[in-house]
């Protein structure tokens, strides 16, 4: 679980980094899980976006995506959204206390 200063500074971070995926009218499929799951593990941080033919909200596929991947919820913006996962392998970001 995530404290508020950590959710904070993970925010701060999923500024400077690209939505890497969308999800559209699929919904969420294996192979969208499976590309997130490696995403994480070598990235740490995911911001998707949902487009407007989807039939799920951008909060909807966070939280399923996040309990999916055991995986955080950071923020939803909008269409937007960011998880964070601890990489096992592959640490690159270091969350304050």
């Amino acid at each position: 679980m995530l404290t508020g200063k950590q959710r904070s500074y993970l925010k701060g971070l999923a500024n400077a980094v690209p939505a890497i995926m969308q999800v559209g009218k699929a919904g969420i499929t294996d192979s969208l899980i499976t590309q997130v799951d490696e995403y994480l593990e070598q990235h740490e941080l995911v911001k998707g976006s949902v487009l407007k033919n989807a039939l799920f909200t951008a909060r909807e596929v966070c939280e399923e995506l996040a309990e999916e991947l055991s995986a955080e919820y950071v923020q939803v913006i909008g269409n937007k959204f960011v998880i964070y996962r601890e990489s096992k392998e592959n640490k690159q970001i270091l969350l304050p206390k």
